[in-house]
């Protein structure tokens, strides 16, 4: 009865022939303090009333830089304007929206915009890390602007996201990424311009948890995935196929970006052989649905972690690292930061993030910004044997092959049992020699094949090599064949 008598009330207080009106509204990505993508055509979307004209203009001051002729919003209240490509790096500037009612987005800049994304290795907090309360206390930049995407596990791909932008500084930094933050300050140091660093992860996820729905469908080894996840996820379970994609990624797209940072794979480990398929694939569908092209994709290898072993070991984080490798140099744009010298064997959250944002930092001035600048440590690339010795041969020597404090160690040597053993190694020239007594006739080596590898082979830029290895025999994670 009461239900009745206040509908009563609510017809007889709504003039006739009134409808509902909706003011115009961006996407919350749209904020105060946000930045905007150089040289690219930047979408701007939101709502409106179905049918509203909807107006776009950037201004600095009462100088108009950029001007968006009105489009009508569609039936379902959905608009889309497309800022010009000939944005310049600058700002402070003011983005205006106008339709029935204005909207008025103050302290834009314009820059280099970069997600980051992963699980907990990129969520860990700056303040946690390795001289992170020092670093905080100096990050005051008003050039550096940061956005963290709140987790969020959806069935469907999310249309709309709840932030907004902040200065970097010590009051908003503390709890951002710290590879993030490190990457983004080098690249502002190094490039000169305002950078926007937008954070999306969540600690101990899957890859096929950030990864949509369609890619998965169309590769039947990786179809099994979806089980429920897409229809009817499991409440608060991150770890399942689609729905942090659908839940933090999607509702990012198609905000106009350079590129993206990622660190995952732990949670893969025990998949690591699958991951070789996995990883390509989320890359791949990312861009295919950010429909930007082939952006630089960077990415972190597996640090060091567990007991260190003292003989020759199968490893699955060792398997891990091999598929990072393999997606390195079969996924167009993208490169791998190596960082066998910052694990931590007692922790699975390495405290030194700076080295890692760095070598990332490296990798996008190479690749994004087309920087002649080395970005990558040594690379195996082939083997040949004379005797009893094998002779590794590298890409991306650089200056020259080196070892970090004291001769080489990590190399190990097998023969045609298959058996592994301890080698000894040494540089020349532009090649690592290796070898054993317990080996006549070497058919394969390894280097840093374990969970915690301890390995010091480097270039003279600076630079760790990828852990590796030269055969393609069974293992712990992959097909199961035959040993003879």
């Amino acid at each position: 009865m009461k239900r009745l008598w206040f509908l009563l009330v609510l017809t007889l207080a709504w003039p006739a022939g009134t409808a509902a009106r909706a003011d115009v509204k961006p996407n919350g990505l749209f904020s105060d303090g946000m930045v905007l993508q150089q040289g690219m055509k930047c979408p701007v979307w939101g709502t409106a009333d179905p049918g509203e004209e909807v107006g776009l203009t950037l201004v600095e001051g009462d100088r108009e830089l950029a001007k968006v002729h009105a489009r009508a919003a569609d039936q379902e209240g959905k608009w889309q304007l497309t800022l010009p490509s000939a944005l310049k790096a600058g700002g402070p500037y003011t983005l205006i929206l106008q339709g029935k009612n204005t909207v008025t987005i103050k302290d834009v800049l314009v820059g280099e915009v970069w997600v980051c994304s992963g699980q907990s290795n990129m969520e860990w907090p700056l303040m946690a890390s390795a001289h992170g309360r020092e670093d905080v206390a100096n990050s005051k930049n008003s050039r550096i602007r940061l956005l963290k995407v709140p987790h969020k596990i959806a069935a469907e791909p999310v249309a709309d996201v709840s932030v907004k932008w902040q200065e970097c500084g010590p009051a908003t930094v503390g709890g951002f990424s710290a590879v993030g933050y490190y990457f983004g300050r080098d690249l502002n140091k190094e490039l000169g311009v305002p950078v926007g660093l937008i954070e999306s992860s969540w600690g101990g996820t899957v890859a096929e948890a950030w990864t949509p729905r369609s890619a998965l469908e169309e590769d039947p080894a990786l179809r099994d995935m979806l089980g429920r996840a897409g229809s009817r996820p499991t409440p608060n379970n991150p770890n399942q196929a689609c729905v942090l994609y659908n839940g933090m990624i999607a509702p990012l797209q198609p905000y106009a970006i350079k590129g993206a940072i990622w660190y995952q794979g732990e949670s893969n480990a025990g998949r690591a052989y699958q991951y070789r398929t996995l990883f390509p694939m989320l890359i791949e569908s990312w861009r295919a649905t950010w429909k930007e092209g082939a952006f630089p994709f960077l990415f972190v290898q597996l640090a060091p972690f567990q007991a260190i072993q003292q003989e020759p070991m199968e490893s699955a984080w060792a398997e891990l690292r091999e598929a990072q490798l393999l997606t390195s140099q079969r996924a167009k744009n993208t490169a791998m930061a190596v960082i066998t010298d910052v694990g931590d064997p007692k922790d699975i959250h390495p405290k030194q993030k700076e080295p890692v944002g760095a070598r990332l930092a490296l990798a996008a001035r190479a690749l994004a910004y087309g920087e002649r600048v080395p970005y990558s440590g040594p690379v195996y690339d082939h083997l040949t044997v004379e005797g009893p010795r094998a002779v590794l041969s590298f890409k991306h020597v650089g200056k020259g092959l080196e070892a970090r404090d004291g001769e080489l160690q990590g190399f190990t040597i097998a023969g045609p049992d298959r058996k592994f053993h301890k080698a000894h190694a040494e540089i020349k020239g532009d090649t690592v020699v290796v070898w054993s007594d317990q080996v006549d006739k070497p058919v394969a080596v390894r280097y840093g094949w374990a969970n915690c590898p301890v390995v010091n082979l480097w270039n003279k830029d600076g630079l760790p090599a990828s852990p590796f290895r030269t055969d393609d025999f069974p293992i712990l994670t992959g097909p199961k064949r035959s040993s003879k």
